[in-house]
């Protein structure tokens, strides 16, 4: 065996960025992923699919570290390289809802719809969208909307494989699953002494180490729903949602944030969708007669 060289190829270059990503080091991991770019477009086997998952990953990053502007100039270099790619769409329309431009971010929403009407987070963000431009544009705020790009059907079959597991661009090592098992097991043991802001804490480290574990994100919102995080819960279940769009206790979890939040109809709407997958869930059933008596 040849020794290798010392500069990086490109994909060792994201999979580093990945695992910076992993561990919340957003700006270490724009840095790699900027590095693995600029080696892939230098190679002759230049995939445009790959360079489109390296300019998603670092508007990823660029979104987490609130450099919204940065993250829609990468996402629209992604979606010129692999059109209708979700992942971009959904990162897309989230870097502009932060800059307030809810007109663009309605169209990204919409469009992520087109191609899996089972993301919750598209649901969520085209509500929050339509509340918005009501507010700002007024009843014919549809007018005013930039056209909706229609999502060929071969498209859509083959995102549709995608997009069902959004959050699991990362895949851990073994290693790594063992270690957030055992945090999320200490997370466990705090909720069971009614520890809930440290059981979060234990969560939220076992999140860094496998972002991917569905249960980790429903057993957080539970104790974000103790200490009265609303807000958090729901974006925990948005993620557990995500990964899995049927989950029970996600959809149960984040209809009692928004019954909360005072959002009867988002509250409504997800034990509507809870009921579609368990239709004798009791609890479901009783909160949903509570919140339409206060309708």
């Amino acid at each position: 065996m040849p020794p290798k060289q010392k500069s990086k190829s490109w994909s060792e270059l994201k999979q580093t960025g990945n695992e910076c990503f992993k561990a919340g080091q957003y700006g270490d991991a724009t840095n790699l992923y900027s590095q693995a770019i600029k080696e892939l477009e230098k190679s002759s086997k230049k995939n445009p699919e790959d360079l489109a998952i390296l300019y998603s990953n670092r508007a990823a990053s660029y979104l987490k570290d609130g450099n919204c502007g940065e993250c829609v100039k990468d996402c629209n270099m992604s979606l010129e390289l692999s059109a209708f790619n979700v992942k971009s769409l959904l990162r897309r329309a989230a870097a502009y809802e932060a800059l307030e431009r809810y007109r663009q971010a309605y169209v990204d929403y919409k469009t992520a719809l087109q191609i899996d009407c089972n993301i919750a987070a598209a649901h969520d963000g085209t509500n929050r969208m339509t509340k918005a431009l009501t507010e700002t544009d007024g009843p014919s705020w549809r007018e005013k909307l930039p056209p909706i790009p229609t999502v060929p059907l071969s498209v859509k079959e083959k995102l549709a494989q995608q997009s069902a597991s959004l959050i699991c661009t990362f895949t851990p090592s073994d290693k790594e699953i063992k270690k957030a098992q055992a945090l999320k097991d200490e997370g466990n043991a705090l909720v069971k002494k009614g520890e809930h802001k440290k059981a979060i804490e234990k969560y939220s480290q076992s999140l860094k180490h496998n972002p991917t574990e569905v249960t980790t994100y429903t057993n957080r919102a539970l104790c974000y729903l103790s200490v009265k995080q609303y807000r958090d819960a729901v974006r925990d279940c948005d993620e557990a949602l995500m990964i899995d769009s049927s989950n029970v206790k996600a959809l149960y979890r984040r209809a009692q944030a928004h019954k909360e939040l005072k959002d009867v109809k988002a509250c409504v709407d997800d034990l509507n969708s809870l009921l579609k997958v368990e239709p004798k869930n009791t609890a479901a059933m009783k909160l949903l007669q509570e919140v339409q008596k206060k309708k």
